[in-house]
């Protein structure tokens, strides 16, 4: 199989919550966040007009983005990432009954094809965690080369 890189993140929206409230829930800085109700704004905060209908939060739950390889795969981390967020399975809960979203945003980067293999384990706790997964592939092209033509 093709190696590839990826990057996962935790998006979360809710109708009103703070994220403030979600920053300490989890114990995770967020890269991007807002409260509905603010000011929008674009990213380097100057105002757009109109205000935020709902709050957003995401947090990079990776350093940096890794190779596939034999010690790292993104079924891999995200094993590991449940792990973790299952110490925050009842404030994730409490956000999805109170209409949130939470999802795991897999950023991936690939040359060539390959696959995923998500074991039945990790769908489950997905699903007990009340966590959606989107999948962003980004595929790279070759370098083009100069169009040569004939006279």
């Amino acid at each position: 199989m093709s190696e590839y890189e990826f990057t996962v993140s935790l998006r979360i929206r809710h109708p009103t919550i703070d994220p403030d409230t979600i920053t300490a829930a989890l114990g995770i800085q967020p890269q991007h966040c807002w409260r509905a109700g603010e000011p929008r704004c674009d990213p380097a905060g100057a105002e757009l007009g109109g205000t935020y209908r709902d709050s957003y939060w995401m947090g990079r739950l990776m350093d940096d983005p890794q190779l596939s390889s034999g010690s790292a795969s993104v079924e891999g981390a995200i094993g590991k990432i449940l792990t973790h967020l299952r110490r925050a399975q009842s404030f994730l809960e409490q956000l999805n009954a109170e209409g949130g979203l939470a999802e795991l945003l897999v950023s991936l980067y690939a040359r060539d094809n390959f696959r995923l293999e998500l074991p039945a384990d990790s769908l489950t706790l997905l699903g007990r965690l009340h966590l959606a997964v989107t999948l962003d592939v980004h595929l790279h092209s070759p370098v083009n080369a100069p169009v040569s033509r004939a006279n």
